[in-house]
C-alpha cells in the first residue's frame, strides 16, 4: 500500500492537484505493481511561503510552482523501477499539465510490511504463525 502526500502551492487552479493524484496513481500501476484499488492520497495546497525551497540544488533551479510528491509503500522495488516510476510521473506531469520538470520533487519512503495497519486496528500484513 503506497501512501502518497502531495503539497503543491495555492497558485495552481482547482483540479491540478486531483490530475497531479491521477498521474502518480497510473504510473504506481504501471511501473511499481501498485494494485488497482490500492490508492490512498492527501493532497495539501500552501501558501507560497510555506514551501520553503532553495533557488537551486545540484544544478537543478526551483520556482514557486514547486510539487513535493512523498510515496510511503513497502520496500522491495529495484532501482531499475524506481528510476522508470520517477521519470513517468515527470513525463506526464510535463505533458499533460505543463509543468516545469524542474519542480517536480519526489520522495520515496520504503519501510516493511508489518509497519501498516488499514484499520481496526490489526497488522494485516503480519507474518502468520
Amino acid at each position: 500500500m503506497p501512501f502518497v502526500r502531495i503539497d503543491l502551492s495555492k497558485q495552481y487552479p482547482d483540479g491540478v492537484a486531483q490530475q497531479v493524484g491521477d498521474i502518480i496513481f497510473q504510473a504506481m500501476r504501471e511501473h511499481i505493481n501498485v494494485p488497482e484499488d490500492d490508492k490512498f492520497q492527501v493532497i495539501t495546497k500552501h501558501d507560497t511561503n510555506e514551501l520553503v525551497i532553495p533557488k537551486s540544488y545540484l544544478g537543478i533551479e526551483y520556482s514557486e510552482g514547486i510539487i513535493f510528491i512523498q510515496v510511503t509503500l513497502n520496500e522491495g522495488r529495484t532501482t531499475e523501477m524506481k528510476q522508470q516510476f520517477y521519470k513517468a510521473i515527470n513525463e506526464a506531469l510535463v505533458a499533460k499539465l505543463k509543468l516545469r520538470p524542474q519542480d517536480i520533487v519526489i520522495n520515496l519512503v520504503e519501510v516493511n510490511k508489518e509497519n501498516w495497519s488499514f484499520g481496526n486496528g490489526a497488522m494485516q500484513y503480519a507474518p502468520k504463525d
